[in-house]
């Protein structure tokens, strides 16, 4: 794939099914990032995947639950979403992040 210009890469809905998520995905042979953006009051609702994800969160804050635990994360902090572990997202402030999933069976972001 060599160098992606972002400016080139179409936004769109990327898990619409489970969340709010708008913005920018690159996918390669076996990691899918993803630069979203989310308005406060939106997220992503409880759900799980067999995919291993990291998110970065560049601007904003969130409370994320994690089997069942609950996190606030912000600008500068990482969130781990190991597989099939079930969690959810609620955006407190209008946020940007980095979401990087890993591809199993040729989906990575874009789950049904």
């Amino acid at each position: 794939m060599g160098v992606v210009a972002l400016k080139d890469v179409k936004d769109e809905f990327v898990t619409p099914r489970h969340s709010s998520a708008f913005g920018k995905l690159i996918t390669g042979q076996h990691i899918e990032i993803g630069l979203l953006r989310y308005k406060a009051g939106e997220g992503a609702s409880e759900h799980a995947h067999p995919h291993e994800q990291i998110t970065i969160i560049l601007k904003g804050k969130s409370r994320v639950t994690i089997n069942g635990e609950i996190f606030i994360a912000g600008e500068g902090e990482a969130i781990h979403f190991p597989p099939n572990v079930s969690h959810r997202v609620e955006i407190l402030e209008d946020s940007e992040v980095i979401s990087a999933k890993s591809i199993v069976d040729g989906v990575g972001h874009r789950i049904s």
